[in-house]
């Protein structure tokens, strides 16, 4: 069982639901968390429990690069948008720093997610 953190920005958040409700049974093997309402619309769309951390722009992102940090996550599925200026930014990079930090795997595009979600390295 992987320890899988789920993160969308606000233009990605459909995306990820429709992700999540694809790979539902798989996800559904795992310990899931996400930022706020990521983490409350996944759950309310596919009925999977989803721990919900603080909304990325009121500290979630903290939190969860901070749960990474202490080993209590493996796998960070991050559906942002580049084209989107964000009012919390810098706690986005250091996101990402930090996944690559602890290299932890970070899935940032629904075809990568598809990659990880889908490796047999996934169930090691």
């Amino acid at each position: 069982m992987k320890r899988i953190a789920l993160i969308a920005h606000d233009h990605k958040k459909a995306e990820m639901i429709a992700w999540a409700f694809e790979n539902k049974e798989i996800l559904a093997r795992h310990e899931l968390s996400g930022t706020g309402t990521t983490a409350k619309l996944v759950s309310k769309e596919t009925g999977l429990k989803v721990h919900p951390y603080l909304s990325g722009p009121l500290g979630g992102d903290q939190q969860i690069g901070a749960a990474i940090a202490e080993g209590r996550i493996d796998v960070c599925v991050f559906f942002w948008d580049p084209l989107e200026s964000q009012p919390h930014d810098p706690d986005v990079k250091a996101l990402l720093r930090i996944a690559a930090v602890y290299d932890i795997p970070i899935a940032t595009t629904k075809t990568g997610a598809e990659y990880l979600i889908h490796s047999p390295l996934l169930e090691d």
